[in-house]
């Protein structure tokens, strides 16, 4: 691999289990940009936001992508929101590729709707928030310069091997690579 596959997507497309799958397969490392800021930080995602507030969390989570794309190529995982800077889609494009996970809403949905580690969906109706942000990310995603349909019902090996497929199709990797 020449520079670092980064995984963008809606929260719940996959990204942290494609990613981990994804590096394994490749053999090289796996960061995720969330732990990453969880561990410097010594408080979770949630807690950053209800304690330095979203604009705080968007200039650590900034500052981290740009150090770990600055590192040996690896499979790097963004959280849901990391794509939408500007700054970060630059910093991604000048050293290394996105690919985004594009996951279908009612996929999205029954993915997150049990968990309480989703900031965002803390409110009244959960899934309008979703739906919402959804639409709103949307188009932004589509920058990404490859895109992988998350399929509902397929294994992380089969998603995984679709990543490695667009990735060689693109030329970032090797053709013997499997």
């Amino acid at each position: 691999m020449r520079r670092t596959v980064v995984l963008v997507g809606m929260m719940g497309c996959g990204k942290t289990a494609i990613g981990r799958a994804l590096a394994a397969r490749l053999k090289v490392p796996f960061l995720d940009s969330d732990a990453e800021i969880e561990q410097a930080a010594q408080a979770t995602i949630a807690e950053i936001f209800a304690r330095d507030g979203e604009d705080f969390f968007r200039e650590r989570e900034a500052e981290v992508i740009e150090r770990l794309l600055s590192g040996p190529p690896a499979i790097l995982s963004t959280g849901g929101g990391a794509y939408l800077a500007e700054r970060n889609r630059n910093s991604i494009a000048a050293k290394g590729v996105a690919v985004w996970l594009d996951a279908p809403l009612p996929l999205l949905w029954e993915r997150v709707r049990h968990k309480d580690t989703r900031p965002l969906l803390r409110t009244p109706d959960p899934l309008a928030t979703l739906t919402e942000i959804f639409h709103q990310r949307t188009p932004i995603y589509k920058l990404a310069q490859l895109r992988v349909a998350v399929q509902s019902g397929a294994s992380i090996d089969a998603t995984t091997q679709a990543v490695i497929d667009v990735l060689k199709a693109a030329g970032d990797l090797p053709e013997n690579v499997t």
